[in-house]
């Protein structure tokens, strides 16, 4: 009847609005409970009932409207912007920037798609990210929602700029081999009746469940009914036109977590047990949703990517819907960033549990691939702290000048920071994540403009001028970012196999690992040095260090001969040293 899942799929283009070949526009909808529906805009000086649509069956509605006399159309629209660039293939290894157009500015204002495009994908594209994860772009009417109340499917956020430079972002993007992915919100929709779906055909069932289930209590928001076919070709429809006009590579699905259950996750704590993930608290409508979603896209999309926001740790998820998984190429580590904050929460250095940091990075099903990360933009928002806060606090506001000497708050915390993303990077996950300023230690949380603080871009930017200038210490901690990326790109431990871990030592606070044919070193200890200190590696050679984060350019005081070359059998490094306050990390390459 419909023609297959691709033609289902792709009724973006006969719902909304259509240009003709003549020029005339048609207008089609889905609005079973309507008793009308009218179209207004400025074309019709805003009259509620000049342009009435006509009822069709299945609760569908259409309206024509024929050219102007000059045969232009009657609703004018800017013409569109050709791609000029291909989609970069798929990388081996992903390493993901989080970004959010509207905050990627030093300026206390709403930056936009082109501001991005010129001063932050070269930034990007320099610190070695394959893939930008682009939020709040489908449209919302509040802005302080972050993108996750949205009110429009098919609209790209305007207060950003135009469709088409829009456009040109990824097309620039794809230019500097970098692939963009899509922040989808299909968990949920804003509850707005003016300007959302909510009562689109005066009912409170159209695109959503009636009564209470339709209702996110958390959230305060609208939940669909994924039982629904003309909900599936909306929501389908949706994913390919985001692929189609705009040319993204994939998508991170948010609240995959709030879709699975129908409890939403609210209240529960998920211990792993299998029976929390079988059962009737399992919706499967929205399981099965997610399961098309994925098999549609990688069917038509060879290269397309897939990322679940899911932290129940429901099982086969990534694994193909062919195996009766739900298809999705990567989850979220979702646990990480949470330890990371709980250990310099409630922890002194002194009292860090090596074995429970290990089991934590590397606690996830063999084959399922997850995307590692020390925090997000969760741990960014105001109300939280980020882990340079965390580490160093208000010294950041007065002590991180190259200048003088580092005290010992900012050393500890220059330091750490460097060695909780390596750790993270190399032994978490697949993939790797950041929220764009967290690299070099961005100084201030993340807070939208609100009745709260009076309505304040203040905290709604990015300060990217503070590492581009040498006579602060934000520059190092971005090298260190950098390098690490690049490091990556050469060797490609992301794409290899779970490391293979041969230390991680309670009493001197070292871990030791091995993966992608890297030796990774690192010594937590907030006092001890060590020397002649031996290690366990796999294939015999000659091994050089390639990455130090005592470098003197990452704010370390380089205290390691780098010409220095350690042979195997047997495996001595002579010197891992260890100020008071600074935890060292080496890691080796044969």
């Amino acid at each position: 009847l419909e023609g297959g899942f691709d033609q289902f799929t792709r009724s973006y283009k006969s719902y909304g609005v259509q240009r003709m070949p003549d020029n005339s526009l048609v207008f089609k909808e889905w609005a079973p409970a309507a008793e009308a529906l009218f179209l207004t805009g400025d074309f019709n000086g805003w009259d509620n009932f000049s342009h009435p649509y006509t009822k069709k069956e299945f609760g569908k509605w259409e309206l024509h409207i024929p050219p102007k006399e000059d045969k232009t159309p009657a609703v004018t629209h800017n013409s569109k912007l050709k791609h000029k660039h291909p989609r970069p293939q798929k990388p081996r290894s992903l390493r993901i920037y989080e970004s959010h157009v509207g905050i990627a500015s030093p300026e206390g204002k709403v930056a936009s798609y082109s501001n991005f495009t010129h001063n932050v994908l070269p930034r990007i594209k320099d610190l070695g990210y394959n893939c930008i994860q682009l939020m709040a772009i489908m449209e919302h009417a509040y802005y302080a929602s972050f993108g996750y109340q949205v009110t429009s499917f098919f609209a790209a956020s305007s207060r950003f700029g135009t469709p088409e430079e829009l456009k040109e972002l990824i097309d620039v993007a794809h230019s500097l081999g970098i692939i963009v992915l899509l922040d989808a919100v299909h968990s949920h929709a804003s509850k707005n009746t003016e300007d959302g779906l909510n009562q689109f055909d005066g009912s409170d069932s159209c695109f959503f469940h009636s009564g209470p289930r339709g209702e996110h209590s958390l959230w305060d928001s609208k939940l669909f009914n994924y039982s629904s076919w003309e909900v599936l070709r909306f929501l389908l429809s949706n994913l390919r036109w985001w692929l189609e006009e705009y040319r993204f590579d994939g998508f991170r699905f948010d609240g995959v977590t709030s879709m699975l259950y129908h409890h939403h996750g609210i209240g529960s704590g998920f211990s792993g047990d299998y029976a929390e993930y079988f059962g009737l608290q399992v919706d499967e409508d929205a399981l099965v949703y997610l399961m098309l979603a994925n098999h549609i896209l990688h069917t038509l999309y060879e290269d397309c990517i897939t990322i679940a926001e899911e932290v129940s740790g429901m099982p086969n998820l990534c694994c193909p819907v062919q195996e009766g998984g739900l298809g999705f190429d990567y989850r979220l580590a979702m646990a990480i960033p949470d330890k990371w904050i709980q250990i310099l929460k409630e922890f002194k250095d002194e009292d860090w549990d090596m074995g429970n940091i290990v089991h934590t990075m590397t606690n996830r099903r063999y084959g399922e691939k997850c995307i590692a990360y020390a925090e997000s933009h969760d741990q960014a928002l105001v109300g939280d702290k980020t882990l340079a806060f965390w580490l160093m606090d208000k010294e950041m506001y007065t002590s991180m000048s190259a200048l003088i000497p580092m005290n010992s708050v900012i050393d500890r915390g220059i330091q750490l920071h460097k060695m909780i993303r390596l750790l993270t990077h190399s032994l978490g996950g697949e993939g790797y994540l950041n929220f764009m300023g967290n690299e070099f230690g961005h100084p201030e949380w993340l807070d939208f403009p609100r009745v709260g603080n009076n309505e304040s871009y203040h905290y709604a930017r990015r300060q990217f001028n503070l590492v581009d200038t040498d006579r602060l210490r934000y520059w190092q901690l971005y090298a260190f970012d950098r390098d690490m990326n690049r490091t990556e790109d050469k060797y490609g431990w992301l794409a290899a196999p779970p490391a293979n871990i041969s230390v991680k030592h309670q009493g001197d606070k070292v871990i030791v690992f091995e993966r992608a044919n890297v030796i990774f070193i690192f010594n937590f200890h907030p006092t001890n040095s060590y020397s002649s200190y031996r290690v366990a590696v796999g294939p015999p050679g000659k091994y050089k260090i390639k990455l130090d984060s005592d470098g003197i350019q990452y704010g370390g005081h380089g205290r390691l001969d780098h010409n220095t070359e350690f042979f195997t059998e047997p495996m001595e490094f002579k010197n891992l040293p260890n100020s008071m306050l600074v935890s060292k990390l080496y890691y080796l390459l044969p």
